[in-house]
């Protein structure tokens, strides 16, 4: 029996379904409603009240050197992952050995660029190629002289192995800032000359 076209052009049900990641849009969203056109989020302008229902799976990540990030704070399903506070490691600590070099070149660009960034994980366990969660990294505004990305880590139906990441897929969004308008200097009015007096009219 052979399938007619409009058949073959009709999704298939029977495939494998898509993962689902759950709370990555809910956070993009908030970042996005913090920032203006001319400049990133604040730290300070963080709210937890806007990513209730992700806590659990949001970071802050310091960079540290070129390529290195060191979590802050995490939320405990992180720290569940990694069994251990992740506050104070290193994020590739998450990542298989040789999963880190892409991680660095990726925490570079958000950091740097700035740019939003997505990856898709793999399992270094099990079945390889098959994503099972994927990371969410926003550049805040620089504090103190710092760089700080806002992280968040959703697992694919919910499910958390224990494992160490490998890198399936990235992509990079790079944000652009407008510039802040310069203000124009008011001109000042011409100078009147009364015999060996002078009247200057300025409108500062």
């Amino acid at each position: 029996m052979t399938l007619t076209f409009l058949e073959r052009l009709r999704p298939r049900r029977d495939g494998p379904a898509m993962p689902v990641f759950d709370g990555l849009a809910q956070v993009r969203a908030y970042w996005e409603a913090l920032r203006d056109r001319a400049s990133l989020p604040a730290r300070a302008a963080l709210d937890p009240r806007g990513l209730s229902g992700v806590l659990d799976r949001v970071f802050l990540a310091e960079r540290i050197g070129r390529g290195l990030a060191q979590v802050r704070i995490a939320g405990s399903g992180l720290s569940d992952l990694a069994g251990v506070d992740l506050k104070g490691l290193p994020l590739s600590c998450l990542f298989a050995s040789e999963a880190r070099p892409l991680l660095a070149q990726v925490l570079e660009q958000a950091f740097t660029e700035p740019a939003v960034a997505e990856i898709d994980l793999g399992s270094d366990r099990g079945q390889t190629g098959i994503a099972i969660a994927r990371l969410l990294l926003l550049p805040l505004a620089d504090e103190a002289g710092g760089k700080v990305l806002l992280g968040a880590l959703s697992f694919a139906n919910g499910e958390a192995p224990r494992c160490k990441f490998e890198v399936l897929a990235r992509r990079e969004e790079r944000v652009l800032l407008q510039p802040s308008p310069v203000p124009q200097k008011v001109a000042a009015e011409p100078i009147r000359r009364f015999g060996h007096l002078a009247l200057v009219h300025t409108n500062a």
